[in-house]
């Protein structure tokens, strides 16, 4: 039993970091994940990384690609619509469902938005992307709800994801005085006014991704070898507002 305990835990230890890692914004999409290098990292067996992985990939985090491995997902428009869409109805449903919020749980989001305010005013995005982020999670934890926290941390993941293959400009101001604006209707326990608020946040924040973007897998070669981006026809889409 002992021994079980300690590869449950050690798979815990490699999923949290990798999720915590893309939370943070220091790993990024198409990021390959060795699964020699964890395994050292970890100090367990690759048939462990590999079940680690494994869960991931089920959590539409990580995927495999035949002989190449492990990699962080690059998630498609189609999917970054379908993320936004889920996080609209998960986070709008829990604040309409929510009915007390202690003057304790009002202070921890205050002392968020001032954390947010601070990694502006210091110009540190990495640390912001992270608050940013971890804003929806903290008011499902305010909610009791852990089901609810997991699947909000999934998913807040797979946004930030999104948002480094597809914001074309990082609207930090926007989205913090979104965060104040769902905080101050909390405040004074309007649940369905925080909850029609964090639709319209969203919104705002989906309508500034470019999801015409798509990543230059040659990237990385094309600048060593100081090639010019290739230029790309012109294409007809329809928008999504």
């Amino acid at each position: 039993m002992q021994d079980a305990h300690v590869q449950i835990t050690s798979q815990d230890a490699i999923e949290t970091a990798i999720v915590s890692g893309i939370l943070s914004a220091r790993i990024k999409p198409g990021t390959r994940l060795s699964e020699n290098q964890l395994a050292t990292l970890f100090e367990v067996s690759r048939t462990r990384v590999r079940e680690a992985m494994m869960r991931l990939e089920t959590r539409c985090i990580v995927q495999v690609s035949p002989r190449r491995g492990w990699f962080v997902v690059e998630p498609s428009a189609e999917e970054a619509m379908a993320v936004y869409e889920a996080r609209r109805i998960i986070e709008a449903g829990l604040l309409r469902s929510m009915r007390t919020l202690t003057d304790k749980g009002i202070t921890a989001l205050h002392g968020h938005l001032a954390e947010e305010k601070a990694a502006m005013a210091a110009g540190d995005r990495q640390r912001l992307t992270c608050l940013m982020g971890d804003f929806h999670i903290r008011i499902a934890e305010l909610a009791g709800n852990p089901v609810l926290i997991e699947i909000l941390r999934d998913l807040t993941a797979r946004t930030i994801l999104i948002s480094m293959l597809y914001q074309s400009d990082f609207h930090a101001m926007q989205s913090h005085f979104g965060h104040c604006r769902i905080v101050e209707a909390m405040e004074k326990r309007d649940f369905s006014k925080a909850a029609r608020l964090s639709i319209q946040h969203l919104d705002e924040v989906e309508t500034g991704l470019d999801l015409t973007k798509r990543s230059d897998p040659l990237a990385e070669l094309r600048n060593s070898l100081s090639l010019a981006p290739k230029k790309r026809p012109a294409t007809v889409s329809g928008g999504h507002n």
